[in-house]
């Protein structure tokens, strides 16, 4: 996303993350819950996005029926719309979401 937006990490990181653990996460206004690149209704960095956002909504903790209903579908504009995902597209998805998590801390 730095290189996207022509910043160094160094710069990036002190204006836009905040540290928690291992982990850098985007900082965010308590005033307004959207991502800070939303520009409207669209990714302002959609071609360096991260791979938490690369994989949304394929992430293990919401692929269950119960759970996808309340906190995905009644969240996600995007939800029932556009091409329907093979299930090998979404176990790839589901897989490079958990190998990102175990990266960032330190899980094997």
């Amino acid at each position: 996303m730095a290189r996207h937006l022509s910043m160094t990490l160094k710069d990036f990181t002190l204006q836009h993350c905040t540290q928690q653990g291992p982990a850098y996460h985007l900082k965010e206004d308590p005033k307004n819950p959207n991502c800070s690149f939303l520009k409207g209704k669209q990714c302002g960095v959609y071609e360096a996005r991260p791979v938490q956002c690369r994989t949304w909504p394929f992430w293990p903790e919401v692929m269950n029926s119960k759970t996808w209903k309340k906190e995905v579908a009644a969240f996600c504009p995007g939800v029932g719309k556009g091409r329907v995902w093979t299930k090998d597209e979404i176990k790839i998805q589901l897989a490079e979401q958990t190998d990102s998590e175990k990266e960032i801390w330190g899980e094997d």
